[in-house]
């Protein structure tokens, strides 16, 4: 197993949670290599925490992928799985479920319950700290994951359900991922939905939303309208993106996570 070990909390960086993530971790693996996915997920957030991972997953070298964003701090049982040559490793809240799909899908998987590779006491406030770090140190050093407890069947991981788009009648029905810190909503779209189309930047869209029916420029990005305008765009994990430039285009939408979007060019 490599030594690889990516983290991705809702931690923040106001305080030194990450930092004593890290230092649990090198004092048991000091040969990791440790990279900070990102630490800045909305507190509690865990369908942005899983659409972060899953795009990311794909660009990271193979190794331990570690998730900790669990609202009921330790509520969901801790798991690993393993997907295509990669650990992963978390809450059984559905955090993890979109990564194992991006991954090549489950081929095993085992509750963490061996406190052997615990750090000692745990503190039921801290799983990241006391639970989750050292066992990513300890995979990193070649434990096998079926030492860390019992085999799940993976059908019983919790997972959220795959994002859906559907193409017809001259448009393309899909659902917001998920909501960045800048409120821009990224819909479960791809840009290959709207090539089949015949949709290319520069056109303008109906963005229908229920009833409400929205014009949105399609440009190749958003500092591509004035201040205050909306605009679709494709972003760097290949779907649409609604935003507004320098505003909140998931507020004044209307548009949360889950929220039914429906695109089609302009009659």
């Amino acid at each position: 197993m490599t030594s690889v070990i990516s983290l991705l909390t809702d931690y923040g960086l106001e305080d030194g949670y990450v930092a004593a993530c890290h230092g649990v971790i090198l004092g048991i693996s000091p040969q990791s290599r440790i990279i900070d996915v990102c630490h800045l997920v909305p507190s509690g957030d865990v369908r942005r925490g899983a659409a972060i991972l899953a795009q990311t997953i794909t660009y990271l070298p193979a190794g331990v992928h570690v998730a900790m964003v669990d609202p009921g701090a330790g509520s969901h049982r801790a798991v690993v799985v393993e997907a295509g040559d990669n650990l992963l490793l978390g809450p059984d809240n559905g955090l993890l479920s979109w990564a194992i799909h991006a991954a090549g899908g489950a081929r095993a998987a085992y509750e963490v319950s061996n406190q052997e590779f615990f750090l000692q006491p745990v503190l039921p406030t801290f799983h990241g700290r006391d639970l989750f770090a050292p066992v990513a140190a300890h995979l990193a050093t070649g434990r096998a994951p079926a030492d860390l407890g019992p085999e799940i069947r993976v059908e019983r991981l919790v997972s959220f359900p795959e994002p859906t788009t559907l193409v017809h009648g001259g448009g393309v029905e899909g659902e917001v991922l998920s909501v960045d810190r800048h409120g821009n909503a990224q819909l479960s779209i791809s840009s290959a939905d709207l090539v089949m189309l015949g949709i290319t930047s520069g056109d303008t869209l109906v963005l229908s939303l229920g009833r409400r029916r929205v014009s949105v420029p399609f440009r190749e990005t958003f500092t591509a309208v004035q201040p205050g305008e909306i605009v679709a765009f494709v972003d760097s994990a290949g779907l649409i993106a609604l935003a507004v430039h320098t505003g909140d285009a998931s507020q004044l939408l209307g548009l949360p996570p889950g929220a039914h979007v429906r695109l089609s060019l302009v009659p």
